[in-house]
């Protein structure tokens, strides 16, 4: 069973989604809240698997409450829910920590499959999103590469873009034919290197080098 908890300030949403998980067998809605007040207190509380966080709530944003979270070494995956396809701010969302992106336009079945992916280790994104990540990717593919950096090997530079690409480690292994395991031992050398200590760290620090040319 997967508990999730979200935060949303819109309440229609908020309704139809906690509609959504009543009709499904191996996920529950543990709490629903209309803002990230107290967000730190408000999640250890619920003790959730995954969180789904709207990008844009009013005061306090979604992005802030991601970056609350992990400065308090809560690594719980988050999804963040967007009604628009701002790159900025879905680039400031992957460097404060977040997981995965959905576009509140998807429908529920596709937002179940970005829960079940980001629970199982990847780091799901709509096509629109993963778009425009790549994009940028493109226009910037001169700043500095980690292996420049932070002395990563051919291999944990492969392994390393992929999880950038949202790859869960099964995904990994069987692109680069490698088994499980190995992947679990070059992800441990690439945290070391990279000095964090989960995969979401360690996206954000790639792409805080790439976009900006700074790890800040």
């Amino acid at each position: 069973m997967i508990k999730i908890i979200l935060f949303d300030d819109n309440r229609n949403i908020c309704d139809s989604i906690g509609l959504l998980f009543s009709t499904i067998d191996d996920m529950i809605l543990v709490a629903s809240y209309h803002n990230v007040e107290d967000v730190v207190d408000k999640v250890r509380k619920a003790n959730p698997d995954v969180i789904l966080m709207d990008i844009d709530m009013s005061g306090i944003t979604g992005i802030e409450a991601v970056r609350r979270l992990r400065s308090k070494n809560i690594s719980i995956p988050v999804i963040m829910l967007t009604g628009f396809e701002d790159a900025d701010k879905v680039f400031a969302s992957i460097c404060a920590g977040a997981n995965g992106y959905i576009l509140k336009s998807a429908n529920m079945n596709e937002l179940v499959g970005h829960i079940k992916d980001v629970h199982n280790g990847g780091a799901p994104m709509t096509p629109i999103i993963a778009r425009k990540v790549l994009d940028r990717f493109v226009k910037l593919q001169a700043a500095p590469h980690p292996e420049e950096d932070f002395n990563l090997s051919k291999r944990e530079d492969q392994v390393l873009q992929l999880l950038v690409k949202g790859k869960s480690y099964k995904m990994i292994a069987e692109e680069l034919n490698i088994s499980y395991e190995t992947v679990h031992s070059h992800v441990r050398r690439i945290y070391q290197k990279l000095q964090v200590n989960s995969v979401s760290e360690a996206v954000s620090k790639t792409l805080s080098l790439r976009f900006w040319g700074t790890t800040s």
